[in-house]
């Protein structure tokens, strides 16, 4: 069902995707995820998008707090995980009650993925995050009843933009999750000219800008919304 780009002894590459465990630090914190190559491929390992767009939401002046995310595809969980621990939010008290003010984000991946993809995201977040981050199934395009629409104010995904059979469902989804004010970001490489397709598919529904790009992973951002205001976060 998916790319596999690199094989057994390509080198550096290969050995670092293929390594039970890795290793970041964001948001003031280590981060340790499972890897499990064989068992769900491409599913169980941190891709260079993840980690880039993980890095743009760190220094990018993104605001996550009292915000809804919902992550697409997420793997190993990298990425909604660093989305939770930069949404961590605040006490506000109004009209003598309190109420905390913290990112709630949404995580989903396939069906095969979800016990393994929770079991990273329990192990790296405070117990006090935990009830922030949801582990849910989402198919793209089968599940969307589960999801109110337009409920989200920002869609991230990291390298979710390679199979072309999925394009169509990826972008039904996307239409479904988003309002005018929600705010997608896609990262990812640009490897084949399917890829340039999926963005004129976008174009098609949203505006869609490149907002950054990390020339030494060679991985772009994109920024995507409803109608033709190019908006601040």
């Amino acid at each position: 069902m998916a790319l596999v780009p690199y094989e057994e002894g390509a080198g550096w590459g290969a050995r670092q995707l293929h390594s039970p465990s890795a290793t970041f630090h964001f948001a003031s914190r280590t981060i340790r995820l499972r890897q499990d190559w064989r068992r769900l491929g491409v599913a169980a390992v941190v891709w260079d998008a993840a980690v880039v767009l993980c890095a743009y939401l760190e220094i990018g002046n993104i605001d996550l707090r009292d915000r809804s995310v919902i992550e697409l595809g997420a793997g190993t969980g990298l990425l909604g995980i660093v989305a939770t621990l930069l949404g961590k939010g605040f006490f506000v008290c109004l009209f003598r009650a309190v109420y905390y003010c913290s990112a709630h984000v949404t995580i989903t991946d396939r069906a095969a993925a979800l016990e393994f993809l929770e079991s990273n995201v329990q192990a790296n977040l405070p117990a006090e995050l935990r009830p922030r981050a949801v582990v849910k199934e989402l198919t793209w395009g089968k599940d969307l009843d589960n999801f109110t629409p337009g409920a989200f104010d920002f869609v991230l995904g990291a390298d979710i933009v390679y199979l072309e059979e999925t394009f169509a469902e990826l972008l039904q989804t996307l239409e479904h999750l988003c309002s005018e004010k929600t705010v997608i970001l896609l990262s990812c490489r640009i490897r084949y000219e399917r890829d340039h397709k999926f963005l004129k598919m976008l174009r098609g529904c949203f505006s869609v800008y490149e907002v950054h790009y990390d020339s030494s992973k060679d991985v772009h951002i994109y920024k995507a919304q409803r109608g033709s205001r190019k908006d601040d976060f």
